[in-house]
């Protein structure tokens, strides 16, 4: 019989995790509630909450909304979204991660308390987190996605480097060491370690999970840049890694020779989707078609 394992360290993250509960929290009483953004990287888990009454709406929808309830989001948002809640009567249900909250406020007081800072943001171009860590700077704040995109920085000028909350550890250690040896006198370099550490730590867990097992899926969604990272950890040490976002995207062709099958996922994969993949997998193997 074919050895079928999930992941343990998969799954939501706490702030995820979170973000749900008080959505399903807020659904229970039955008045509507509007989440800005998807409330996670993961097309099913919306699916199941949009069933449950969860509407999301993007910042055109939310500017003209008035006297009604908004869900924010583990990604954080930016100052402009709580002033115009304010204008407009509008009751944020606040699902900030309070690692995401944190890293703001930090950024927030080196741009208000700095002359002249030039903050650096280690981070993906229009994520939803990085969009609301630029917004504590009014909008100066430059983002720089890896080492290619280090002639945005003026080597001439203090800086202060920070980092989004699931990028990888390796990539902002190669900015740092740049940074570290090319700014220039009297200009100052300082960092600050804002990787969240049940991201990054997942990686080597999931690297050493994948190399178990004779064939792995990887579940996550598709907008995932957490899970677009671990997955391509996992293909670096198993090659029979595959990326999948519903069960209908298996393939027995995937399972004929494998005896061992590892699932795993990102911090927005959901443990029930994980397991509708097992079963999946299960249902290939009955069939024979495994």
């Amino acid at each position: 019989m074919l050895n079928i394992e999930i992941d343990e360290g998969s799954g939501f993250c706490f702030g995820v995790t979170t973000a749900i509960r008080k959505a399903e929290e807020e659904l229970a009483s039955r008045e509507p509630l509007a989440c800005l953004g998807d409330i996670v990287h993961n097309g099913r888990e919306c699916d199941r909450l949009r069933e449950r009454g969860l509407k999301t709406i993007d910042h055109e929808t939310f500017r003209h909304l008035k006297n009604t309830r908004v869900l924010l989001r583990a990604h954080g948002e930016p100052p402009s979204t709580y002033a115009l809640a304010k204008r407009n009567n509008i009751t944020l249900i606040d699902a900030t991660c309070p690692v995401v909250l944190n890293l703001q406020r930090r950024i927030k007081k080196v741009y208000d308390e700095k002359e002249n800072p030039q903050i650096v943001i280690y981070g993906k171009h229009g994520h939803a987190e990085v969009l609301g860590l630029v917004g504590q700077t009014n909008g100066e704040a430059i983002v720089v996605s890896d080492i290619e995109e280090i002639d945005k920085i003026d080597l001439t000028r203090n800086t202060y480097l920070f980092s989004q909350t699931t990028k990888p550890l390796e990539g902002f250690q190669a900015l740092i060491d740049y940074l570290r040896t090319h700014i220039q006198p009297p200009a100052e370099f300082h960092y600050f370690d804002t990787i969240c550490r049940s991201v990054s730590n997942r990686l080597p867990g999931v690297q050493a999970f994948a190399r178990r097992h004779d064939v792995v899926l990887f579940v996550c969604g598709l907008k995932s840049s957490n899970g677009r990272v671990l997955f391509e950890a996992c293909q670096q040490v198993n090659p029979n890694t595959h990326l999948v976002d519903d069960p209908a995207m298996l393939r027995p062709e995937w399972f004929a020779t494998a005896e061992s099958v590892g699932i795993c996922g990102a911090t927005s994969t959901p443990k029930w989707l994980m397991e509708r993949c097992a079963e999946q997998v299960r249902a290939f193997e009955l069939s024979g078609k495994g």
